[in-house]
């Protein structure tokens, strides 16, 4: 395992490398050739049909503002279509994706180093988000635009069926999943429930991003920053006993606490909360627009996720804006995300029109309270956990390699239900070792 973890790692490396080559040159493009319309930004986000219709709001808002026009383009395979524009020393002039990637793409030569104070309404922006995105060298690659936090989702109308109550530890989250599973909640004479929705699968790094909440309230870190590098630290007594604990009362322990196929699921494919047949799910407020629909808003309610033995922490992430490694539009880049961050433009996009996902979960203007931009109190749970109890993965290193070796490991472990937690997490301790001394940020 860790043998191929190590020739994926490498290849990713060569396309990095390649991306390099190949991004070198961007600043020479059409652009700054005196091609294109210098009044006109070509602006991509990471977008499905149902996003991008809000963000055409917020551009349409910003062009009458301004008079600076959009080239909008809603990409659903950004990476694979950023790569090809890369090669071609083409970039987009603005991005908006998550902000896990900005290591990716800054190691990768795909972005404009930004200064805080070129950004009108960055003093409205709190230290805490300004400084995840910051880069190795210390710079700033990234504007913040979007913040979320992970919160529990739970059926309230079954906690009140079995005299349940939301639950604050991991033993009564686990208490009340079996009660879930076991106690016929829904009523139908059927055992046809389950207690956690987990996206449980390798893929895309997704068993990282629904376990990460889990390490940080056992106290355990994936990598940690030390002096000018990185180590990493799954191998800590932390790590082994939360990973432990996981395995041993989630995904191998009493039938139907998570989902059937949990270890194979994708939060695409993790439908159990919205099907009505799951009574809790980790996840991020961008479900609530879908759950409001179905289950039904009627039927469940947001509470901040149990904590474990070293809290509630959960893991954070969003969006940031990137300039792409060009020149010639910085002042109308710079623009453009001076509206997205301020009041107006984060209302735009925070608010719902025709059912359509708000692209602004938590705001990042300091000015706003979510809540009451959306007059809806759940938000505010999804805010505090923000502001007061969350953690992001580091995002100055290239971070993909290490979440995706990360849930490699974790979805081995809870797969075999024999296997030896605290061999398996010395292994992949090996390969984050790896990870970093590839990025020469192993110390």
């Amino acid at each position: 395992m860790g043998d191929r973890r190590r020739r994926r790692r490498l290849t990713a490396v060569a396309t990095v490398a390649g991306l390099m080559f190949g991004a070198a040159a961007c600043g020479s493009g059409s652009d700054s050739a005196g091609g294109g319309d210098p009044n006109t930004l070509e602006v991509w986000t990471r977008s499905n049909p149902d996003s991008a219709a809000t963000y055409d709001r917020v551009f349409a808002a910003f062009t009458k503002k301004t008079g600076i026009k959009i080239d909008y383009q809603p990409v659903i395979n950004f990476d694979q279509q950023l790569q090809s524009r890369a090669s071609t020393k083409d970039l987009p002039d603005v991005m908006i994706n998550d902000t896990a990637l900005m290591g990716s793409y800054q190691s990768q030569g795909l972005l404009k180093p930004i200064a805080a104070d070129s950004i009108t309404g960055s003093d409205r922006i709190t230290d805490k988000t300004w400084s995840t995105t910051v880069g190795i060298d210390g710079k700033h690659y990234g504007i913040p635009y979007s913040r979320q936090a992970q919160t529990l989702m739970i059926r309230k109308d079954w906690l009140k069926k079995l005299g349940l109550k939301a639950p604050t530890t991991w033993q009564e989250m686990l208490t009340v999943a079996q009660a879930f599973a076991t106690e016929d909640p829904d009523g139908d004479g059927k055992a046809d429930t389950y207690g956690i929705v987990a996206p449980g699968s390798a893929q895309n790094g997704y068993a990282a991003w629904w376990g990460a909440s889990f390490l940080w309230q056992g106290g355990a870190k994936i990598i940690e920053k030390d002096g000018d590098g990185y180590r990493p630290t799954m191998d800590s007594a932390a790590a082994v006993n939360t990973v432990t604990w996981m395995k041993n009362n989630l995904f191998c322990g009493k039938k139907n606490v998570l989902q059937p196929g949990a270890i194979t699921a994708v939060t695409s494919t993790a439908t159990n909360f919205q099907d009505g047949n799951a009574g809790m799910y980790m996840t991020g407020p961008y479900n609530i627009t879908t759950f409001d629909a179905t289950p039904g808003k009627d039927k469940y309610e947001v509470v901040p996720a149990p904590a474990g033995p070293a809290g509630s922490d959960v893991l954070a992430d969003g969006e940031n804006i990137y300039f792409g490694a060009r020149t010639g539009k910085t002042k109308q880049e710079q623009a453009l995300a001076a509206f997205l961050v301020s009041a107006g433009g984060q209302k735009i996009a925070m608010t719902s029109v025709d059912g359509h996902q708000p692209v602004v979960r938590i705001p990042v203007n300091s000015t706003l309270d979510a809540a009451k931009v959306r007059d809806d109190a759940r938000w505010s749970v999804v805010q505090k956990a923000y502001e007061d109890t969350s953690e992001q993965f580091p995002n100055a290193p290239d971070f993909a390699p290490i979440k995706q070796d990360t849930a490699d490991a974790l979805n081995a472990i809870f797969t075999y239900c024999g296997s030896d937690v605290s061999s398996s997490l010395k292994e992949l301790n090996d390969t984050l070792a790896g990870d970093l001394k590839d990025q020469d940020l192993l110390k």
